[in-house]
């Protein structure tokens, strides 16, 4: 019979962390949790929690999802390690964070079993944030509005249907610059990527009825086989 082998070195424990962005009130916000256990007891965080010993990490991230913030299937995508030494002041922790991408309008946040309470934060004004999550968080944002020039993601934070001039407005929200509405409108459209569904009137909105589109994502995929390159 074969010896066992054994390891005999120190192990670190690991974690998923989760920045889940949203747009509501016509600004990009972040969804964070307030801890009801220690440490930082009462303070804002990530979603988060350890990646047990029967699951991957996406699977880790896609449960906290659900159990720390009631959402389930939405855009999410693997962002970074991170393992500073003393990012957690319990013991060794490295953690793999993620970033969601969700319709806000649809979603009422719910608090998990660890926390108090779970609630938007525009990300210009993130309150204290527990362990380093403010530099996950940070990052996370670099990362949004890196890849949403070159990839359509920004689609997963608007309803089903949306008005170009939502789509616009949304684009100059995360990037934080101003975009030439007739050149923006022009480029996208250009793409063939958006469907016309109907006209539909603006509460409160003066003039004719705004026309809506969906973003044809089978469409893009197709397209992306052939060399397509989707470029804002």
């Amino acid at each position: 019979m074969k010896k066992q082998f054994t390891y005999q070195y120190p192990r670190a424990a690991v974690t998923t962390d989760c920045v889940i962005f949203g747009v509501r009130e016509n600004e990009l916000k972040l969804l964070l949790v307030k801890r009801a256990i220690q440490p930082y007891k009462g303070k804002w965080a990530l979603p988060g929690g350890f990646i047990s010993m029967k699951e991957t990490a996406d699977e880790c991230a896609q449960r906290l999802l659900k159990e720390e913030a009631g959402i389930r299937n939405v855009f999410i995508e693997q962002l970074y390690t991170f393992s500073n030494l003393k990012r957690d002041p319990r013991e060794r922790v490295i953690s793999i964070a993620y970033y969601a991408l969700v319709n806000a309008g649809q979603l009422q946040p719910v608090a998990g079993h660890f926390n108090d309470a779970a609630a938007w934060h525009p990300v210009k004004k993130i309150p204290s944030l527990a362990f380093d999550h403010r530099h996950i968080a940070e990052t996370a944002l670099k990362r949004l509005q890196g890849k949403l020039v070159y990839q359509p993601i920004g689609f997963e934070l608007l309803p089903r249907q949306f008005s170009v001039s939502q789509l616009h407005h949304l684009y100059e929200t995360i990037l934080e610059r101003k975009l030439d509405r007739r050149n923006f409108t022009k480029k996208i459209l250009s793409m063939k990527l958006l469907e016309r569904v109907k006209e539909k009137r603006i509460t409160g909105a003066p003039g004719k009825p705004a026309t809506l589109f969906q973003f044809n994502k089978g469409k893009y995929h197709k397209l992306t086989t052939k060399g397509f390159s989707f470029q804002l």
